[in-house]
C-alpha cells in the first residue's frame, strides 16, 4: 500500500490532470461518457480507480449518479477540488477489495487501470468485487490496451511507444510474469537548462483479451460487446486497445 501511495502521489496526480487536453479533451470524453451513460440506463454507476474524476465528473453532469473507489489519497484530494463527497462519494481503498454502499447497474474501469493490479489473482478479485456491486444483469466495462509483443524486436525487451518533443515513453517487458514497466522520460527547457531529464516508472500486468474473458467468467460475467474504442468501431487483430462490456449473469 505504501509503495502504491508513493507511486500515485501529489506530483503524479497533478501531471495526470490536464483539463481540456489529452485524455481530458472533449473528443476523448464525449464518446466515453455517452457509452457509459447509455449502459447505466436509469441506474447508478461505480467507478473503480476513479482518480481525479476525469470520467466521473462529466458522467454526473450527464445525469448518472456516480460513486467511486480510489487507492490514492492524492487523487482523491484533487477530485475534491471538482466535486464534494455528496456529489461523488468515494471510498478510499484497493479496487479489488473496497466496497461502496448501494447497488449499481454499471461498474467501469477505464484507461488500462486494471493493469495496475500486478497479479492475476488480484485482477480476478477485481472482477469479483465488481460483481458484488452490481444488480442482476448489471454491466462491467473495462478499457484496456492490447499487449504489443509483436513489436518487440528479436533479442530486445522493450519498445518505444511515444516519442514527441519533451517526452519519451519506453515500455520494457517481462514476458514470464506478463509485466510491463512504463518508463516516462520528460526533458526539455522546463527542466533546468534543457539538458536534464526526469524519469518516472509505472508497473503493470498486461492481460490478453481471452484471459480477461476467462476472469470475467470466473466472477459470473459474460462478454456482451467488445469494440476497438468508445466509438464502437470493430475490434480486429490490429486493434491496439479495446472496450469490453461484460454482463453479470450469476454471482
Amino acid at each position: 500500500m505504501t509503495d502504491q501511495q508513493e507511486l500515485w502521489n501529489e506530483e503524479t496526480a497533478q501531471q495526470y490532470d490536464t483539463p481540456g487536453e489529452g485524455m481530458f479533451s472533449s473528443d476523448v470524453l464525449g464518446p466515453t461518457v455517452q457509452v457509459l451513460s447509455e449502459l447505466a440506463g436509469d441506474g447508478a454507476a461505480v467507478e473503480f480507480a476513479i482518480g481525479t474524476g476525469r470520467v466521473a465528473v462529466p458522467l454526473v453532469e450527464a445525469g448518472v449518479p456516480v460513486s467511486g473507489i480510489e487507492l490514492s489519497h492524492a487523487m482523491i484530494r484533487r477530485l475534491r477540488l471538482k466535486a464534494d463527497a455528496a456529489t461523488i462519494p468515494v471510498v478510499q481503498g484497493d479496487m479489488a477489495e473496497a466496497q461502496v454502499q448501494g447497488e449499481f447497474t454499471l461498474a467501469y474501469l477505464v484507461f488500462n487501470t486494471i493493469a495496475n493490479l500486478l497479479t492475476q489473482e488480484e485482477q480476478v478479485r477485481c472482477f469479483q468485487n465488481a460483481a458484488r456491486h452490481l444488480a442482476p444483469g448489471g454491466r462491467f466495462v473495462i478499457e484496456l490496451w492490447v499487449p504489443q509483443l509483436r513489436s518487440l524486436p528479436p533479442g530486445h525487451g522493450g519498445t518505444v511507444e511515444v516519442s514527441q518533443p519533451g517526452y519519451l515513453l519506453v515500455d520494457s517487458y517481462d514476458v514470464l510474469r506478463q509485466h510491463v514497466t512504463s518508463h516516462h522520460v520528460r526533458f526539455g527547457p522546463g527542466l533546468s537548462d534543457g539538458r536534464d531529464a526526469r524519469i518516472s516508472r509505472t508497473p503493470h500486468r498486461y492481460i490478453w483479451p481471452s484471459e480477461l474473458d476467462l476472469m470475467a467468467r470466473i466472477a459470473g460475467f459474460q462478454l456482451e460487446s467488445r469494440w476497438a474504442d468508445w466509438d464502437r468501431s470493430d475490434f480486429t487483430a490490429e486493434s491496439r486497445s479495446h472496450v469490453s462490456v461484460y454482463r453479470l449473469v450469476h454471482r
